[in-house]
């Protein structure tokens, strides 16, 4: 009788692991198979310059532009955002494409006739969502620590020549040189950006791939998390209008 008491609560803690195991792989399942797709990569689609066209052309395209929060809507990725996208592998899951965007965004663009002469876009990382609260609270903590650095920057440093403005609808591509501060560091990057001109709106979309080890940022850990890129994408998607 004795034996047979001891062994009880083993039983009762090899059955809490057995139920355990049931439903991580009935989670896994169910996020593999019937979890709703992640947004896809910005720029993908023409979208939200499509949708917001009723804006008036101002009378003349010089002089400052700023970002528009109220144009769009960020449940359904149409909003000005910044934000990432990361290569992770999840225990019970497996590859997962990690994304997290912010519409807490502000900044300037100031044109001179085809010259873009200045542009200056700020980021509050500690408003960052992405699928799972899990993620966004672990990044407070670790990886991009926003709870210490909670803004990212980015400053023009080269001028853009455009050559022409573009027409209602038109699209162009440009790459941006300037100065990044993200986690405390600031370096000089170049970002690839496409740039559409719908009435009186400019939304510019770009991304670009951010080493980590270059800002200092050290890879999240997790039990859930089992490994993750040693980097990642940084996207945006900003609508300018005449301020």
């Amino acid at each position: 009788m004795t034996v047979q008491r001891r062994s009880l609560p083993l039983l009762r803690v090899i059955a809490v692991l057995a139920a355990l195991a049931i439903l991580v792989g009935a989670y896994g399942i169910w996020y593999l198979f019937f979890r709703p797709s992640g947004p896809a990569p910005v720029g993908s689609s023409s979208a939200p310059a499509a949708s917001f066209s009723g804006l008036p052309a101002p009378a003349t395209a010089d002089g400052t532009w700023k970002v528009d929060t109220s144009i769009g809507s960020f449940a359904d990725n149409t909003s000005s955002f910044v934000g990432y996208r990361v290569q992770e592998q999840l225990a019970g899951i497996g590859a997962n494409t990690a994304v997290g965007r912010t519409p807490d965004v502000s900044g300037t663009l100031t044109l001179s006739g085809t010259t873009v002469t200045a542009v200056e876009v700020m980021a509050n990382l500690a408003s960052l969502q992405s699928d799972d609260d899990r993620r966004d609270n672990s990044l407070r903590r670790q990886a991009l620590e926003t709870s210490r650095y909670p803004t990212a920057t980015f400053k023009l440093t080269t001028p853009i020549e455009l050559g022409a403005l573009p027409g209602d609808g038109a699209r162009l591509s440009e790459t941006a040189k300037g100065e990044l501060t993200l986690h405390g560091v600031t370096r000089p990057i170049s970002i690839d950006l496409k740039a559409t001109r719908s009435g009186g709106m400019i939304t510019i979309t770009g991304s670009m791939t951010i080493l980590f080890a270059d800002f200092n940022i050290q890879k999240p850990t997790s039990f859930v998390v089992l490994s993750v890129d040693d980097h990642g994408v940084m996207e945006l998607q900003l609508h300018f209008v005449h301020a």
